[in-house]
């Protein structure tokens, strides 16, 4: 009687210690390198009349190093202004306990490319980055939903309110870009 009272004390204890499932769109592990990448996941969509706007986050473990991938679309029938990231670039966060946190730019310099599709007569801009965590609260971002993300890009920055959900008109699925730390951050740990 007493181990059937300790099992069901221990139920809840082993499934809250259990890692999340992490699914990788990349794994590769030599001698020398290790590395493995998680999928994307969209943390902001804006569709505002021709204009559509997207942000992607996909989680990165390089040799040890955790790095943020962020990647910004833009789609419009208008012209687009070039977004460039270069070192000082940055991704701020504002966690929803108060706290503030960093990543710092790991690209030298890179611009928007621009695409023109005819058949719709639309411009895409497409604005890739990576970036690093600091040490400096790394653990907040587990236990702390994202509300506000400003990204520094050269020259300009811009906020973004982070949502507890996302239903993507374009993609016809649900995200949850406020809790993205707290679901991934441990899969590249």
């Amino acid at each position: 009687m007493k181990q059937i009272i300790i099992f069901f004390f221990l139920i809840p204890i082993l499934t809250f210690s259990q890692k999340k499932d992490c699914k990788y769109d990349f794994e590769e592990k030599t001698d020398s390198t290790y590395m493995k990448a998680l999928s994307d996941k969209l943390i902001y969509e804006k569709v505002f009349g021709n204009s559509k706007e997207f942000i992607q986050f996909n989680l990165i473990n390089n040799n040890g190093v955790p790095t943020l991938s962020f990647q910004q679309i833009q789609k419009s029938q208008d012209f687009i202004p070039v977004k460039c990231f270069d070192r000082k670039s940055k991704i701020i966060l504002q966690l929803e306990n108060g706290k503030i946190f960093s990543l710092i730019s790991a690209t030298d310099e890179v611009c928007s490319s621009l695409s023109y599709i005819a058949e719709e007569k639309s411009n895409i801009r497409l604005l890739t980055g990576y970036f690093l965590f600091t040490k400096m609260n790394y653990e907040e971002l587990k236990r702390s939903r994202i509300t506000v993300m400003r990204v520094q890009f050269s020259g300009e920055s811009k906020d973004y309110i982070i949502g507890d959900l996302v239903q993507s008109e374009i993609l016809n699925q649900s995200f949850k870009p406020s809790s993205y730390f707290i679901d991934y951050l441990e899969c590249i740990d």
